[in-house]
């Protein structure tokens, strides 16, 4: 029998196959930034919505080549529900051979904010105040046109992300912004 596992569950199932605390902290930041999202577009699926992001990486520190394919035998060991293997496993659509493509508005979210929570806290760092609580768009804006600049984080998958869900670029970014403010310190 599948299950679709608590906010904690789905914690203690990362940390099992992830020790690196980056990849941990990642793990709860996207989790916190669907959370925000999920209460404008499915207030009903809060807890769904971050569980998704908490364990969209999960094998991502164990197989870095072979992302979001052996991420689908991970869940499946821990009797994950298909619903949360198709979430999760999506992120990684057209980057990696994965045959979950994102359809739901929730799996376009978190193709779109995973690379970009990695560009914004790379900004943030670099202010003097280490925070995005102060952050602004056109800060983040400058840094984006660097590609030398947190090189790592895919600005193609970022605008693909916005493209699929129809937003423009800004509006993803400020977005973005607001949901990670909520998360800050996690």
């Amino acid at each position: 029998m599948s299950i679709i596992p608590t906010i904690e569950q789905a914690q203690e199932i990362l940390e099992k196959y992830n020790k690196e605390a980056f990849h941990i902290h990642h793990g709860k930041v996207v989790g916190g930034v669907m959370a925000y999202f999920a209460k404008e577009y499915a207030p009903e699926s809060i807890e769904f919505w971050q569980v998704c992001g908490i364990l969209h990486d999960i094998d991502f520190e164990l197989y870095p080549d072979e992302h979001c394919i052996k991420g689908v035998d991970l869940l499946k060991e821990n009797d994950i529900d298909e619903s949360i293997i198709h979430a999760t496993m999506s992120h990684g659509w057209g980057l990696v051979p994965t045959p979950h493509e994102p359809t739901h508005i929730m799996e376009k979210i978190l193709f779109a904010t995973d690379e970009l929570t990695g560009l914004i806290g790379a900004v943030a760092i670099m202010r003097p105040s280490k925070s995005v609580q102060d952050l602004e768009l056109k800060s983040v804006k400058k840094k984006y046109k660097d590609k030398k600049f947190a090189a790592g984080c895919s600005r193609e998958v970022i605008e693909q992300g916005a493209a699929m869900l129809g937003w423009e670029l800004d509006e993803l970014i400020t977005k973005t912004i607001l949901a990670m403010r909520t998360v800050e310190g996690l």
